[in-house]
């Protein structure tokens, strides 16, 4: 078995895998233009950021019903719980749904129908995070987080994605502020393709409490020595930055300078669908290319759960941080 661990950085449209996709859009009379699962993985060849965004949000078509969020996010926990995971904090991008005529009931109705009972079928615990894109205007986001406000005791927290370049967290400020008012956690991508000033002002202007990706803080030194002091989570997403072209090679990822300098990093898989691998792949894959000790993934294991939002829940914090200590490596 992998070792314990919490995802806080997954997106669950990034988990359509091809085979799901063509049974989906089967059943929906959607037509892919991919042949088949093999052409569509084919396309899984990424430039840049924008060139997976594109692909992303042509294949979220396939999903229509509750009944398709349900069985996406079922085939994700069940990937991720044999993968170790224990906690997963889902993204879901809900603008993406309504902007194609789902509406977000629908989203959240079907997504729930798994998180509720993700922990007697999976073992695994979760909480879900609403996201906005920041390549929207900030109005639908708003507009988005007040239609949100039916669903709130479904949803623990907001966050803020797409494609970051020429798009600053700064513009959302009004809308992280209402989200704080509303009592939902927050959480922004900052610093994957865009500077580290962008990292910059999601905490300052945002107020946000986990930064997701964040590897380019590593350009501003003071910044570095600021998220140590402070203890702001980063959640990493190693096989993402390699496939989005963001660092060349995993073997060259900060990952291990980060952790040197004291930084709180976590490891996840993003979009483990198009980029490659889920949690514990993550895991195998910066062990190997990085040489990381055991010492090392078990800090990462237990950052995972000190970041996770179970501020309302810190017995099972506890309970988990405990299977970390106890994991014997070498047994998997």
């Amino acid at each position: 078995m992998p070792v314990p661990k919490a995802e806080l950085h997954l997106h669950i449209e990034g988990t359509l895998e091809p085979e799901l996709a063509f049974a989906l859009a089967a059943r929906n009379g959607v037509t892919l233009p991919h042949a088949d699962t093999a052409a569509l993985r084919e396309a899984y060849r990424f430039s840049d950021l924008q060139s997976f965004l594109d692909l992303y949000y042509r294949l979220m078509a396939v999903l229509r019903t509750a009944e398709d969020f349900t069985e996406l996010a079922d085939a994700y926990l069940e990937r991720a719980a044999a993968q170790g995971v224990r906690h997963a904090e889902v993204f879901f991008d809900p603008q993406a749904h309504t902007a194609r005529g789902v509406p977000l009931g629908t989203v959240v109705e079907g997504l729930s129908a798994s998180l509720d009972r993700a922990e007697e079928r999976y073992g695994v615990s979760t909480r879900l995070i609403m996201c906005f894109l920041r390549d929207e205007p900030v109005e639908s986001a708003m507009a988005t987080l007040e239609a949100a406000k039916p669903y709130l005791d479904r949803i623990t927290g907001i966050g803020l994605d797409s494609a970051e370049v020429d798009h600053p967290p700064a513009a959302f400020r009004a809308v992280y502020e209402e989200a704080a008012r509303l009592g939902l956690r927050r959480v922004a991508h900052a610093g994957e393709e865009g500077p580290a000033a962008y990292v910059r002002e999601a905490l300052d202007v945002l107020g946000v409490e986990r930064i997701d990706h964040g590897l380019r803080c590593v350009e501003d030194p003071e910044l570095v020595e600021r998220l140590a002091r402070e203890r702001v989570p980063l959640t990493l997403c190693p096989l993402s930055n390699v496939r989005l072209r963001v660092v060349d090679a995993l073997a060259d990822h900060p990952l291990p300078l980060m952790m040197d300098a004291g930084l709180l990093v976590t490891v996840n898989s993003d979009d483990p669908a198009y980029f490659g691998g889920y949690a514990g792949d993550n895991f195998d894959g910066v062990q190997q290319a990085l040489g990381l000790t055991e010492d090392q993934l078990r800090e990462l294991a237990r950052n995972s759960f000190r970041a996770a939002f179970l501020e309302d829940d810190e017995p099972r914090r506890a309970r988990y941080l405990a299977e970390v200590e106890a994991y014997a490596f070498g047994t998997e």
